[in-house]
Formats: C-alpha cells, sequence, structure tokens
C-alpha cells in the first residue's frame, strides 16, 4: 500500500499597521514561489490590537477552509513601532546615564527625544579599555519610589558600556529590584560606540516596549484561543525573523519591521533584483533599493521619526505621507497649495463607519455655519488604551483628556484657546487621542475610487473643505469632488518626489529634496519654464499597499520608469514576513590598555590574555557561543554561523603593532516549525 503523501506544512503571515491589519496563508507547495491561498484585512484595533488580529486570520482562515491546528509557523510584521516614532508617540520612560554629563543630551537629538521624560545623572561609567570609574547610584536610589508610579520603564546607558556593562547591570539590578518595571541597557541592543545616540536608541526602545508587549500580548491569546499551536515569530527592522520573546525585549529593532517585511515580499513576488520599492500605507510612505535581489542596510542605523538610531535596519527613507495623512492648506498665500501630512488622522469615512450619527451631525452643523472655521471636520475621540497609560498627564492634560470622550466631538466646541490645541497635539502623541480629519481616503470616497467605508461622511468633510477662502476670499475648490481630486494628486506627486529623493540620497547627492521637488515640478506644470529638465531611475518602481493601484496610477511618468504593483501588493508586509529567515549577530572587542595585555570584549564579559592569538581564539569562540544562543532564543535550530574579524594595526620603525580587532558572528537559518 503506497503512503500518502504528508501534506505540505501551512504558515500563517500578520501585518499589523496603522489602519489594518492583514492576513495571508501560504504554502510552500505550489511553485518555487509557493502559493497564497487566502487574504484578507480588518481594522487595525489599537485599544485591543487582539480584535483586528482575529477579525483578519479569521477571515483568512473561513476563505482558505483550513483547520487551524495545520498552520505550523506563525510570523508577524508591524508599523506600530515606525509610525509610533513619527508620531512622537510611546509611554513616558525614566532614562539613567551613567558617567555623562547634563551637556551629552545636546548631542544626536537626546534632548528632543526626551521631551519632558525625567533623567537622572550617575557617576561612573568605564574608559574605552573598560577600566572603571567609581560608581554611584545614590541619585538614582532615591528618584525610584516617585518614578515607579510615574512612568512605564527604564532606559540605562553607561559611558563605554560597550567595553564593559558592569554599571549598567548594577543599575538594571536595582531598578528591577525596587519597582519590578522593564528595564533596557544600552549595551544589550548595540555593540557601537557613541554613548548619546546608544541612549537615544535604548530610550526609544523602553518607550515602545509596552506597545510591542501588547502585540504580542493579543497575538499569542488569538493563537491559543484558535488551538494555532505554532512558533510565534516577528519580523525585525533589517527583514530578518525573530522569536516573539525576543523581539519583546528589544523592540526597537522592530522600527521598519513592516517596511523590511515588505521588501522580502515585494523580491519574492516580483522576482526582480534591482528596483525601488514603495510602500503606502495609512500613515507613511516608505522607499527603499533593492540591489542584487538583497534590500540595502544602513550602515550609520535607521532614522525614523528625525532620530538617528544604531538599529541596523533597511536603507528606509520613511515619509509621513499614506492615505490617512492629514490635508492641510499652505497659510498666508493667495492660491494655497494641498499639504499632506505627516500626522495620520482618523479618516472622516472611517470614523462614520465606527460613531454613525455622532460624526454626521457635527459636520452638517458646521457646514450651516455661515462662515468656514479654523477647526471644521475635524473631531477628537479617545484611543482607548489602558489607563495606567496615562500616568504622568499635566493638570492641563488631564483636564482635556477629562472632556474627551468614546464618542467623537468636534474641536470647534471642545477647545476653547490655543494653549488647548497644544495640550490636544500632546495627548495625540501619547497615544492616548486620536484626531478624525479629512484625509487622501476620504478624498477617494468621494470620487467612488474607495467604497469600504462611510462615503457620507467624507462627502460631508470635502464640502467644509472646498469652501475654505483663498487670500482672495474665493472659494478654494468649485465642489467636494473637485478639491477631493487635486488631494489625490497631491498624493501621486508627493510620492514621486520622495521615490525620486531617496534614489538621489541613495546616490549621495545633497539637496535630494529640493531637486526632487524641482523635477516633479515641472513635470506637472503646464509652463515648464525655459530650462528644459528631465529625470529617469535605472530601475523600476515596485508600488506596494492596498491603496498602490490608486496612488500610483499615474507614477511611471513622473519617475522615467515603469511601475510594477504585483497581485498581491496588498498583503505584501504579511507574505514577506513568513518567507523570511532568521538572521542574528554578537560581536566582541579585543584591545590592547598596554603593551601586551589584550583585553577581550564580549557579551557581558570582560578578560585579559597575555597573548594576541589566545585573545582573538577566545573572541571567536565566545561570538559563536553568544550568536548560537541568540540564533535559538530567535527561533532556529539549524542556524548556521559565519564569523569575520577586522584588524586594526600600525607599522613603527617596521614592526607590526596591534591596536584593536572586532569579531562578528552572524547566524542564520529557517525558523522552527512545528511538528
Amino acid at each position: 500500500m503506497t503512503a500518502r503523501p504528508k501534506p505540505s506544512p501551512l504558515f500563517l503571515g500578520i501585518d499589523t499597521g496603522g489602519t489594518y491589519t492583514d492576513a495571508v496563508l501560504w504554502s510552500e507547495a505550489g511553485g518555487p514561489s509557493g502559493k497564497v491561498l487566502a487574504k484578507a484585512k480588518a481594522l487595525t484595533t489599537r485599544h485591543d490590537l487582539a480584535v483586528g488580529i482575529s477579525g483578519a486570520v479569521d477571515a483568512v482562515l473561513q476563505k482558505a477552509g483550513t483547520d487551524p491546528t495545520a498552520i505550523k509557523l506563525v510570523s508577524m510584521s508591524t508599523t506600530l513601532a515606525t509610525n509610533a516614532l513619527v508620531e512622537g508617540q510611546g509611554g513616558r520612560v525614566a532614562l539613567v546615564m551613567i558617567g555623562f554629563a547634563e551637556g551629552d543630551l545636546a548631542r544626536d537629538g537626546l534632548k528632543a527625544a526626551l521631551g519632558t521624560d525625567p533623567v537622572v545623572f550617575c557617576p561612573g561609567g568605564h574608559d574605552v579599555h573598560g577600566n572603571a570609574a567609581k560608581l554611584d547610584l545614590s541619585g538614582l536610589e532615591a528618584a525610584l519610589p516617585e518614578w515607579e508610579k510615574s512612568v512605564s520603564g527604564f532606559a540605562v546607558c553607561a559611558y563605554f558600556a560597550t567595553r564593559n556593562p558592569a554599571h549598567e547591570l548594577s543599575a538594571r539590578n536595582l531598578i528591577r529590584d525596587v519597582t519590578g518595571l522593564p528595564v533596557t541597557a544600552s549595551h544589550e541592543l548595540s555593540a557601537k560606540l557613541g554613548g548619546p545616540r546608544r541612549a537615544l536608541t535604548t530610550l526609544l526602545n523602553a518607550r515602545l516596549i509596552s506597545m510591542i508587549d501588547r502585540l504580542v500580548a493579543a497575538t499569542e491569546g488569538f493563537l491559543a484561543a484558535r488551538n494555532i499551536a505554532a512558533p510565534l515569530m516577528v519580523v525585525r527592522g533589517d527583514g530578518a525573523l525573530v522569536s516573539a520573546a525576543f523581539a519583546r525585549q528589544r523592540p526597537i529593532e522592530t522600527i521598519l519591521s513592516g517596511p523590511a517585511a515588505s521588501l522580502v515580499g515585494a523580491r519574492h513576488m516580483t522576482g526582480l533584483d534591482d528596483a525601488v520599492v514603495s510602500d503606502i500605507g495609512g500613515t507613511t510612505t516608505d522607499v527603499a533599493v533593492l540591489d542584487k535581489g538583497r534590500p540595502r542596510l544602513d550602515p550609520e542605523g535607521a532614522t525614523v521619526g528625525g532620530f538617528r538610531t544604531m538599529v541596523e535596519a533597511v536603507a528606509m527613507r520613511t515619509f509621513g505621507l499614506g492615505g490617512d495623512s492629514e490635508v492641510a492648506l499652505e497659510d498666508g498665500v493667495l492660491n494655497p497649495k494641498i499639504l499632506l501630512g505627516p500626522r495620520r488622522l482618523v479618516p472622516l469615512a472611517l470614523a462614520g463607519m465606527i460613531h454613525g450619527e455622532a460624526v454626521a451631525s457635527e459636520l452638517e452643523r458646521q457646514l450651516r455655519a455661515p462662515n468656514p472655521g479654523r477647526m471644521d471636520g475635524r473631531l477628537a475621540v479617545r484611543t482607548g488604551v489602558p489607563e495606567r497609560l496615562a500616568a504622568g498627564l499635566t493638570g492641563a492634560e488631564a483636564k482635556l483628556y477629562e472632556l474627551i470622550g468614546a464618542v467623537p466631538q468636534a474641536l470647534d466646541r471642545l477647545l476653547t484657546s490655543n494653549a488647548q490645541n497644544a495640550t490636544l497635539n500632546r495627548l495625540v502623541s501619547r497615544g492616548l487621542v486620536h484626531v478624525a480629519g479629512f484625509t487622501p481616503s476620504d478624498a477617494a470616497h468621494v470620487l467612488g475610487r474607495q467604497a469600504n467605508w462611510d462615503a457620507a461622511a467624507a462627502r460631508l468633510g470635502a464640502e467644509l473643505l472646498a469652501r475654505r477662502r483663498d487670500g482672495r476670499g474665493q472659494f478654494i475648490a468649485a465642489s467636494p469632488e473637485a478639491i477631493s481630486e487635486r488631494v489625490l494628486t497631491a498624493l501621486t506627486r508627493l510620492s514621486a518626489e520622495v521615490i525620486l529623493e531617496t534614489a538621489f540620497a541613495e546616490d549621495g547627492l545633497d539637496g535630494a529634496a529640493t531637486v526632487a521637488h524641482a523635477l516633479v515640478q515641472r513635470a506637472v506644470d503646464a509652463h515648464p519654464g525655459i530650462a528644459r529638465l528631465s529625470v529617469a531611475l535605472d530601475r523600476p518602481v515596485i508600488g506596494l499597499g492596498a491603496s498602490a493601484p490608486l496612488h500610483y496610477a499615474g507614477l511611471a511618468e513622473l519617475v522615467g520608469n515603469r511601475c510594477v504593483v504585483p497581485e498581491d501588493t496588498d498583503v505584501a508586509n504579511a507574505l514577506g514576513a513568513v518567507v523570511g529567515q532568521v538572521r542574528v549577530s554578537a560581536e566582541a572587542r579585543v584591545s590592547q590598555p598596554k603593551e601586551g595585555l589584550f583585553r577581550v570584549a564580549s557579551g557581558e564579559s570582560v578578560r585579559d590574555f597575555n597573548d594576541e592569538a589566545a585573545a582573538i581564539a577566545a573572541a571567536e569562540k565566545d561570538v559563536r557561543a553568544i550568536a548560537a544562543g541568540r540564533a535559538k532564543d530567535a527561533g532556529t535550530d539549524s542556524a548556521e554561523i559565519e564569523i569575520a574579524s577586522e584588524f586594526r594595526v600600525s607599522t613603527v620603525e617596521g614592526q607590526r603593532m596591534f591596536i584593536e580587532a572586532h569579531v562578528v558572528a552572524i547566524a542564520s537559518g529557517r525558523p522552527r516549525i512545528a511538528v
């Protein structure tokens, strides 16, 4: 009797974006690229992420008619961390700086990132060779009882902690013993020098922990409820996969997770080795370059929301431009231009679908007013996050937060002063409040090019916008359709600008944004001027995102090359999440504090040797073991490990002088799947 062939394992990919949560069911069977068996979308529900996840996954399982127990691996990408940094959101955390001076806050954007969050400076730290200064944590110990009640976590950064993490470990242990709150130490995230930027990266990581923890917990809870006993993986910012437990401790590494997954998905779907990939979502447009089938990585670290981090990630440029971008008008000019982003609003069509008459009645009231108002078409509503995340509000913030409820309220009734508008923006930045308003998604509903939400609410918003006045006192548009067409045209034009800006920046050209704007402006201008300018990309654009077929329809003529929009472009992130590999690294440094003494700093240990070869061999053994352990923690049992060493030496009177060695181990392999 012939044995029946074992069915091919099924893989579930999930992408939790700012607006939608996508799900895709994929099988390795069905050709070299496998096969998408089913795909589905559901609205991302920020107040309870499990609702959006269950909606998308249940829909995809129903479409495929699949037994949930047949799923052997679940992998997830997310834009939540990226969006949080772009929009300035995150939990309130305390920063502990050991061995630094207050003036160091002015470097690398650290002071701007810290904002009003608390910071303490403690004596201590190490020198470049790992020799310790005297540690004094009394200031931190005194502050902990108060901070325990007002922050969601801690970030600890010590001077030269990458050469000796002992003082960070002491502070971390003290904080955990006293508060029990999450603590991120800088040496856990990066082995690179540059204290303020490492502190910035650590601060942002601490801010994101509660957000990513809620996402992972929601996903794990849903999988357990559906009897899906499969490992859960998360896409990192460089496109690699790591286990959910790994991502929980290092959420900063999930910045650009969604875009990185989209690059993996774009390559998988199109087979193109060289392309510019532009992924438009609800909040952001993410642009990156594929070279020889692999995404370019940023050696200096990912830049998101204006902050240059130490996170190795795809060389992705993230712009606050998407289907849910805020639509505004240029101030103080005769013919105001349409301005888009960078802030995300809840589209009026979406707010209308969720809240019904509460939205329509306020918009209709504003339309009945004899003159347009500055805050017309804007409403505020609570996000529904847990109340503990509202800790640390000022008196003005708490008062306004109390006035805002679960039903949208018009801003012209809610706010009574400009100061309150600034207070509202701070509540939005904390992730406590959403503002609803007119967006490109609404414009698409008005024109019948999108039909999944409340088109009537979108049209009311378009009417309010169209009756705004220009510098001559005239209506800025003759009809809701006219203003909506202008908004969508502006989005396509700005999309071309950010793609060209990315290309110029990758080529190392200065003033990339200015040149891109000028070239696109000439391309769309009816009277382009005396100088004839043109530009063309050397490779096609791959357009990703559910709205890419709409917004990128006229893109090719603006960028001078074709635009490929794959069939499954709407779930590229979710697909990319399940076709990637686990990839982790470990680093060690060997220095020579004095002649004949070789110091190895690897992981959390520092050891001395009297022989260079013995020190290098120990460093290689250490990084191999650390990488193997991290690979196992990250979710693979079949990691291949490669080791590379880089030496800094000098020659003095014909003699070789050792300065430093940098040893790196990279472990990679396919994620383990359920048996």
